[in-house]
């Protein structure tokens, strides 16, 4: 496994569009520049969201959604172009977003992703380990580097960060998902079906999820029981991917 479907599946996620409840002044303003620039960025309209995100910097210095979408339109660019001062600069500016907000989750995506396609892998998986240790509860850091072991075919660690995770969270749907995608990848269909139906039981509004149910009970000719709890029955033992 050499991470081309990590890239491939996450590298391009979305921009992140900067939340603007309570702001005010030059936040407020920055927001809306934000705001702008991804509309231009999702119409590929690089180098026009890139001015944007520029002013929603100038505006507010310690804006870290500014800097993670200059960040993500330069890495963008920078791979379009095969220009490799773009992709430095774009490295630079993750490492500015996570300077002024450490728990990023769509900054540590990014910036993992940019260092496995220019070949440093272990840096990615260095900076995840790094943020785990740092925020250890935190369920966007395990979500992450599981995320990243899976994509490298260690899916043994990858199990292993998600079920702490749970274990800290275990109501957590987000998790509960997360478990069967790598359930459902490894094969073992009843175990994902259950999974994504207790994440289900938890937050009925997941289309995906409730997708991916009705494609497995299709698939396995049944769905597996449920407790009144929403947990697996005592019959058939639940044990837990995003």
């Amino acid at each position: 496994m050499n991470g081309r479907r990590y890239l491939r599946r996450w590298a391009w996620a979305g921009l992140l569009l900067a939340a603007v409840v309570g702001s005010t002044g030059c936040r407020l303003v920055a927001d809306g520049e934000n705001a702008t620039g991804v509309k231009l960025y999702q119409s590929g309209q690089y180098d026009a969201a890139l001015q944007h995100f520029q002013k929603a910097l100038g505006r507010d210095p310690r804006n870290a959604d500014a800097y993670y979408n200059m960040a993500s339109t330069m890495h963008q660019l920078g791979k379009l172009r095969n220009n490799r001062e773009m992709l430095q600069k774009a490295e630079t500016l993750y490492n500015q977003c996570l300077d002024q907000y450490p728990d990023h989750p769509e900054c540590h995506r990014g910036l993992a992703v940019l260092l496995v396609e220019t070949g440093r892998s272990d840096k990615a998986f260095t900076l995840l380990k790094n943020w785990v240790i740092r925020s250890p509860e935190s369920e966007d850091a395990r979500i992450e580097l599981a995320r990243l072991y899976d994509e490298f075919g260690d899916r043994a660690s990858a199990q292993r960060q998600l079920e702490y995770a749970l274990s800290i969270n275990p109501a957590s749907p987000r998790l509960l998902t997360a478990l069967g995608h790598l359930r459902e990848e490894s094969g073992d269909l009843a175990q994902a079906l259950v999974d994504y139906q207790r994440a289900l039981s938890i937050n009925p509004h997941q289309p995906a999820v409730a997708a991916r149910v009705a494609t497995l009970q299709s698939r396995l000719g049944k769905a597996i029981p449920l407790s009144a709890g929403g947990t697996r029955t005592a019959a058939e033992s639940w044990t837990p991917k995003f």
